[in-house]
């Protein structure tokens, strides 16, 4: 067997199931499965191996869910694919061959069962990695600060429980006006470039990694620039997308013999631990441009969001969304909810009338991190806190948000009921860096580490009794 040519990847997780993406390569003539075995740490024997046929239909690429699994418990795991002699081989006939498997052992974590139980995650954004004809230029400087993270997770106390990309993975238009990629295999070569990297690599084998997109999976301020032409762009780019981001995620739903669904109705999802959870929503293409109904949301989207937020007995609850959701850009703003005021103003109206409590808001994109509050002037009881992380790779080309960036001296929003007002709770990082959240029973710590995981500022968000 040879190893991954890219991952393995650790996707979702829970207290007894993982799913792992891995890829293999193109065996013009022979059949090519992959497979990972697993044991707990310190185990002497190995369970049986599991295997999946790759076909270039997904890039020779697939996930494979471990089922049954201890909670709380460190697993080590190998992972690596191979090509066969006999063409009438399945993934069940190839459990009985002598396998020789890699020799690299990856390791990762369950969750904890327990409900109340300090939590930690690392939040990053906007990782630029430039390709200059299918080859990355200068690929340590987009690899460095994950190895920075790397380091910090591995000392981490409480344990990382996963790690959440706000999206701009990959950078498909980072050459649009020199020559743009729109082929499909020319944005798979991004992906499989961007995610086997060795530092990226290292620490997605071993931490359950989130992801959600944003505009340059597909195109610089998508959906606004779209043009006729681009429906062949989004195409391919969606597909990559699915494949490389969306494939190990939660919005694949579970079928009987516990793998994954190849089904996908929408990208956006939820995950939860103990008494923490995560909406993840998909800002970016389900949106509606028309003057009539702006969303940047679908309204099946924003429906299973409200409705999230009203029902879930969570204790803490984290929003994220690839774009600002506040505070809003003096300049270049209308890609952001700053052009959506309407629903906006109803998520915020859901919360401040239900009288929901610890509602946080995650984002990135802006390449500048940063956490605020916002408050509103009639209601002592309405508070949404923000956490801002972005980039961890910026390029020469694009400026660092500061905090002249951000409108900073009026409300959010002014409505009969009384006025939205913010403030920011930390002074603006512009340089690249990510974020180390830790959530116990009375608050969010939030830390920001340069590229060589150096700690910059830290901030509390006091969280409220929700009895």
């Amino acid at each position: 067997m040879f190893k991954p040519t890219v991952g393995p990847i650790i996707g979702h997780t829970t207290t007894n199931h993982a799913r792992i993406f891995l890829r293999g390569d193109v065996n013009k003539h022979s059949p090519v499965f992959a497979g990972i075995r697993y044991r707990r740490a310190g185990d002497a024997h190995w369970s049986k191996g599991q295997f999946v046929a790759l076909t270039p239909l997904r890039d020779m690429s697939d996930v494979i869910a471990l089922n049954n699994l201890a909670p709380d418990t460190t697993f080590e795991y190998q992972a690596g694919w191979f090509s066969t002699m006999s063409p009438v081989h399945t993934v069940e006939t190839v459990q009985e061959l002598p396998l020789q498997w890699p020799k690299g052992i990856y390791r990762f974590r369950t969750a904890s069962s327990k409900t109340t139980a300090t939590r930690s995650y690392i939040v990053g954004s906007c990782r630029y990695l430039r390709m200059t004809l299918g080859v990355p230029s200068a690929p340590a400087k987009g690899d460095r600060i994950f190895a920075a993270i790397h380091s910090l997770a591995e000392k981490a106390s409480p344990p990382i429980s996963a790690l959440l990309m706000t999206g701009d993975q990959i950078y498909v238009d980072d050459l649009n006006i020199i020559s743009p990629d729109r082929e499909y295999q020319e944005i798979l070569s991004k992906y499989r470039n961007a995610f086997s990297q060795p530092h990226i690599q290292k620490l997605m084998s071993a931490f359950p990694t989130y992801m959600i997109l944003d505009d340059h999976e597909i195109e610089d301020n998508w959906p606004a620039n779209e043009s006729r032409a681009d429906h062949y762009l989004y195409k391919n780019a969606m597909a990559a997308y699915e494949l490389y981001q969306a494939s190990h995620s939660p919005a694949h739903e579970l079928l009987p013999d516990g793998q994954p669904s190849r089904e996908l109705r929408h990208y956006w999802y939820q995950f939860a631990e103990g008494d923490i959870e995560w909406f993840v929503t998909d800002s970016r293409t389900r949106r509606n441009l028309s003057a009539d109904d702006r969303r940047i949301l679908d309204a099946e989207q924003e429906q299973a969001l409200l409705k999230w937020l009203i029902n879930s007995p969570a204790r803490v609850k984290f929003v994220v969304t690839s774009v600002m959701f506040y505070p809003d850009r003096k300049h270049h703003g209308d890609d952001a909810w700053k052009a959506f005021p309407e629903q906006r103003l109803r998520l915020l109206e859901t919360i401040r009338t239900h009288k929901l409590k610890n509602v946080i808001i995650v984002s990135g994109d802006v390449h500048g991190s940063l956490t605020s509050r916002l408050s509103h002037s009639e209601d002592p009881d309405f508070e949404v806190h923000t956490i801002v992380s972005s980039p961890l790779c910026n390029s020469a080309l694009l400026p660092y948000a500061k905090a002249s960036t951000f409108i900073l001296d009026q409300p959010l929003v002014r409505t009969d009921a009384g006025d939205y007002q913010h403030q920011l709770t930390c002074k603006v990082v512009s340089q690249d860096n990510f974020a180390h959240l830790i959530i116990d029973t009375e608050q969010i710590r939030v830390s920001y580490h340069d590229r060589d995981g150096n700690p910059l500022q830290s901030v509390n968000i006091a969280l409220r009794s929700t009895l």
